[in-house]
């Protein structure tokens, strides 16, 4: 969908597919913020192994929706959706462009869809918080639903169950709304994972996960996932670090897989292969309404 009068970007697509670089292009030519729409970054703390970009990376564009609560606290698709609409309003009243980024896709259509959730039903919550993450998951299999982005979190496992198969209710894209999206090839992709899981352990995240661990234990909502869950047991000398590597690189590619099967869905994306073809597309068909 091209906007004819572009007031909010999003750029989506897979973990390490690029959004953030893309986005921060398109920010300094645009005078662009940017909003993570990401579950993991908003924990406060844990900055290597969500990746969150550095200081110097960002470009000196201002980056929002990171470090907003605690590993041991939660945040919904709704709080998301309060906290960027409130984003977005500030950004147009400085005169710049705000640009959704991220890969967690309800938090994403949450958001651009306007989504209205209605109460989960709470009936079996009790005996479901009693579940393990493989007996939550084969629950969601047999009941013919869509397993979470975050497949090992228990509380995202328990609220897929409670909401069945009932659909939040959402509004049009709005007028003025633009989204593009990264889907580079799986093998580039697998490339991109393999050398941020390098940089990351070059960066120290194996203390951050020791941290975590000591802080808030094997149930916080924030190490349930990502490379937390998969450096666990190495901290613990359970597992070499080679082979969590390994496991951390196709847990990632998981991942992917999984977001794009949601983002596929949504036929009001612009998708991409590749960086420089999205820049140079946005430039020639949307760029001008921003002058």
């Amino acid at each position: 969908m091209v906007a004819k009068q572009l007031t909010l970007l999003a750029i989506v697509g897979p973990t390490a597919s690029g959004k953030t670089g893309l986005a921060i292009e398109i920010a300094k030519a645009y005078k662009g913020e940017i909003i993570s729409a990401d579950s993991r970054t908003v924990y406060r703390g844990l900055d290597i192994g969500t990746a969150k970009p550095r200081a110097e990376e960002r470009q000196g564009i201002p980056h929002w929706g990171f470090d907003l609560i605690g590993p041991n606290e939660t945040f919904s698709a709704a709080n998301f959706k309060d906290y960027a609409k409130a984003k977005i309003i500030e950004i147009r009243q400085r005169g710049n462009l705000p640009i959704i980024v991220g890969g967690t896709g309800l938090y994403v259509d949450a958001l651009l869809y306007d989504y209205s959730f209605g109460p989960p039903s709470t009936a079996a919550r009790s005996e479901l918080e009693m579940l393990g993450v493989i007996e939550l998951q084969q629950k969601i299999i047999d009941a013919g639903l869509p397993i979470p982005e975050n497949n090992q979190n228990r509380r995202h496992l328990v609220r897929t169950l409670e909401r069945g198969d009932t659909e939040p209710t959402k509004k049009p894209l709005p007028e003025g709304t633009s989204i593009l999206g990264l889907n580079p090839d799986r093998d580039i992709l697998k490339d991109r994972i393999i050398a941020r899981a390098d940089a990351m352990l070059a960066d120290g995240v194996i203390d951050e996960v020791a941290w975590a661990f000591a802080q808030y234990g094997d149930e916080s909502e924030a190490v349930t996932g990502g490379i937390y869950r998969v450096f666990r047991d190495v901290i613990r000398g359970k597992l070499p670090k080679e082979d969590a590597i390994k496991l951390f690189v196709q847990s990632d590619l998981q991942l992917a897989k999984r977001q794009m099967t949601w983002l596929k869905r949504n036929h009001d994306i612009t998708w991409f292969t590749d960086t420089q073809a999205a820049i140079t597309w946005f430039n020639q068909t949307i760029g001008g309404t921003l002058e």
